[in-house]
């Protein structure tokens, strides 16, 4: 498998169990793969009355660091024009809203996942 294939295949095992994780959590998941010109969000769902915007990050090894550490204050800031952009469109602008971090560390047949509830703030990281 090449590796730009490998890659994408992590990416979708990691949107499995993210999303089977968050199910399982309670969460009822609204979109997949959501897409905007700012960007794209892993996964749109919904918490009580709360819209959750969520990113997985899922590695294989920790050579370039954990799944946690690979979201840029760059990165953060996309993922918050992408969200505002979600609200905007589906004119709930008013709606309370956050965005969440699956971190989802895949070695053979262990998973470490850390799901890490309003990890992207207005301000960021």
């Amino acid at each position: 498998m090449k590796p730009q294939e490998w890659r994408r295949s992590l990416g979708r095992r990691g949107e499995e169990l993210a999303a089977s994780y968050l199910e399982k959590k309670g969460h009822l998941i609204l979109q997949r793969n959501y897409r905007s010109g700012a960007g794209e969000m892993d996964i749109v769902a919904q918490e009580g009355d709360c819209l959750v915007f969520v990113e997985v990050r899922a590695r294989s090894t920790r050579e370039y660091g954990t799944p946690e550490e690979s979201i840029t204050p760059a990165k953060a800031q996309r993922l918050i024009k992408v969200a505002q952009g979600y609200l905007q469109e589906q004119g709930e602008s008013a709606r309370e809203w956050r965005i969440d971090l699956v971190a989802i560390q895949l070695r053979g047949d262990f998973c470490r996942l850390n799901h890490v509830v309003n990890a992207v703030t207005g301000d960021g990281l």
